[in-house]
């Protein structure tokens, strides 16, 4: 690779995150990261439950 490949792939990069880093407003950051805690959460829940739901549902089978 050239070195001015590397500068213009750098500079495309660079522009669009600043361009997108730009556009959000802590609200949306904010948000989205309680989104993302909610939805950690229910996938754990969800995950433990139905681990116990096939553990219950074997040992059931096995008798």
């Amino acid at each position: 690779m050239l070195q001015s490949d590397k500068g213009t792939i750098i500079g495309t990069v660079g522009g669009t995150v600043l361009s997108t880093v730009h556009s959000l407003s802590f609200n949306d950051i904010g948000k989205s990261v309680i989104l993302g805690a909610i939805g950690a959460c229910v996938s754990f829940i969800v995950s433990m439950f139905l681990r116990w739901v096939v553990g219950f549902a074997r040992s059931k089978l096995k008798r």
